[in-house]
């Protein structure tokens, strides 16, 4: 599972359909529908923060919209629209770093047009759910 902290806009068709798909299921093990992934570490920052279910809906709004940028048809039953952002979730510019290498990874290989359109970018912006402060990569990342 990987619940990615960067904005959405860097991610290749495959990329945002899979964000799509795992943000999918870590609603349904957040709203206790499944046994499986109960414990994968990418959910502890949601399960932390005071609103799991409305920081997990405003992720997926999120990714609706970049979908619709994109032309997808991605379906905006599967999660409740927030009437407001919730309290920002804190990711470390060092989680942001790590996360940018391991996508241009997979964008080198995947989606080379992708990769060269993005490869450059200094500035990187976190998803709008994520507040970036200074620090190491996360505790719960698995290198």
């Amino acid at each position: 599972m990987r619940l990615w902290s960067l904005h959405p806009k860097y991610l290749d068709a495959k990329g945002l359909v899979a964000a799509w798909r795992e943000s999918l299921l870590a609603k349904n093990v957040l709203e206790e529908k499944t046994k499986g992934y109960r414990h994968h570490p990418q959910l502890h920052r949601f399960r932390e923060c005071s609103q799991p279910l409305a920081a997990i809906n405003f992720y997926m709004a999120v990714l609706y919209k970049e979908a619709l940028k994109r032309d997808y048809n991605f379906d905006k039953t599967k999660f409740v629209n927030p009437f407001k952002k919730p309290a920002a979730i804190i990711v470390t510019d060092g989680q942001l770093q790590y996360e940018w290498q391991h996508l241009l990874k997979k964008l080198k290989t995947r989606d080379r047009v992708k990769y060269l359109a993005i490869r450059n970018e200094h500035r990187l912006h976190p998803h709008p759910l994520f507040k970036m402060v200074k620090g190491p990569v996360a505790d719960w990342e698995i290198l």
